[in-house]
């Protein structure tokens, strides 16, 4: 098969798995500037297939954390891919959706895409990528029903899940855009909010889910000062300390939506795409919070869910107000009226270990 019918393969299996794997980005995705979507649609399936080792019950931290470093190590096309595959694949159980066993199965498309990219575009997905992936294996280790120890915990476990996930995406804007080249660090500076905004709402959203598999990323000390032991939740959930230990959380999620909020203010009105890009998916983690606050005592994500009706009101607004920076404050305004609302700070890391990744030594030559 020539270079030309590998790219065609894998950017037809690329645009076939995203909606599979997620009917949210396979519809916010293709909002982006051409220049934009299939860069970040392949960057979401390479968290994707990180994602999938995390979940994946049948491995232990250990286990996990090789085939992270394993697949962290294929963007830079230093191991085997189909070695990863075959190792893999056999490992994954009934818990691993249909849908994330097949993008693991052709994670060798998904690379033939990634190794087309610019040097710059490559370089911002290895960094997040292989970040993510250590971050995801330090907090294997230990995780159960307890939850995270403090807030502090979870601010950096969103960090390592999604925070970067912000950072990469700017990254990738403001090579795209000069004009958001010349807000970057500003943009910088908000980019991780706009990561554990939509992280925050998704652990507020499915905890039950997760609880289901043995694991809970809520603050355990939070929950304790209000008489709650995240051990005994689904028995103490009526208890008078559950709901405002709850309606904490989700101030605090409510706090990173402003800030992601003012860094979608910041792209240019002239980047529609990009905004609507990052609007439809703050509109929908407000309303998700707004479901949650108004029912505390909801059993699974499905109680919670923003209704389809909704969503094409979210879509045909922001369609309509995208360029309007005015507009967009009002309608959030109103969306968020009610919300519990907490301060928040930005996670700091140390660069030594962390940071290190941000420029590989190589990355793949771009076809």
């Amino acid at each position: 098969m020539t270079n030309a019918s590998k790219l065609s393969a894998a950017s037809a299996f690329q645009d076939h798995i995203l909606g599979s794997v997620s009917r949210t980005f396979a519809l916010t995705i293709p909002q982006l500037p051409s220049g934009l979507s299939h860069v970040i649609a392949n960057a979401y399936l390479l968290c994707r297939i990180a994602d999938t080792i995390e979940d994946e019950a049948a491995l232990d931290s250990e286990r996990k954390a090789y085939f992270q470093r394993y697949f962290s190590d294929l963007i830079l096309g230093r191991r085997d891919v189909d070695e990863f595959m075959h190792k893999l694949l056999p490992l994954l159980t009934a818990s691993t959706l249909d849908a994330e066993r097949e993008l693991v199965a052709n994670t060798d498309k998904v690379l033939t895409l990634t190794h087309s990219f610019t040097r710059a575009q490559q370089q911002a997905l290895y960094h997040c990528i292989s970040v993510m992936s250590r971050g995801m294996s330090r907090f294997q280790q230990g995780i159960d029903l307890a939850g995270l120890p403090a807030m502090q915990d979870l601010d950096e476990y969103c960090y390592f899940v999604a925070g970067v996930v912000g950072e990469m995406l700017t990254d990738l804007f403001c090579q795209y855009d000069q004009h958001m080249a010349g807000k970057r660090s500003r943009l910088m500076h908000l980019a991780p909010s706009f990561g554990q905004a939509l992280q925050m709402t998704n652990i507020l959203k499915d905890v039950w889910d997760d609880r289901e598999r043995g694991v809970c990323w809520w603050p355990r000390q939070l929950f304790a000062e209000h008489g709650i032991d995240l051990q005994q939740l689904e028995n103490q959930r009526k208890s008078s300390g559950f709901t405002p230990a709850l309606e904490k959380l989700v101030g605090i999620a409510h706090g990173h939506i402003l800030n992601a909020l003012q860094y979608t203010l910041l792209i240019p009105r002239s980047q529609t795409g990009i905004r609507n890009f990052c609007l439809w998916s703050l509109a929908l983690a407000v309303l998700t919070l707004q479901n949650i606050h108004r029912n505390p005592m909801y059993q699974n994500s499905q109680d919670i869910k923003v209704r389809r009706k909704r969503v094409q009101q979210i879509i045909a607004l922001s369609r309509l107000f995208a360029r309007s920076n005015l507009a967009i404050r009002g309608l959030f305004r109103r969306a968020r009226k009610g919300l519990p609302l907490q301060p928040v700070t930005q996670v700091k890391l140390p660069a030594d270990n962390y940071q290190a990744s941000r420029a590989p030594a190589t990355v793949v030559k771009s076809a």
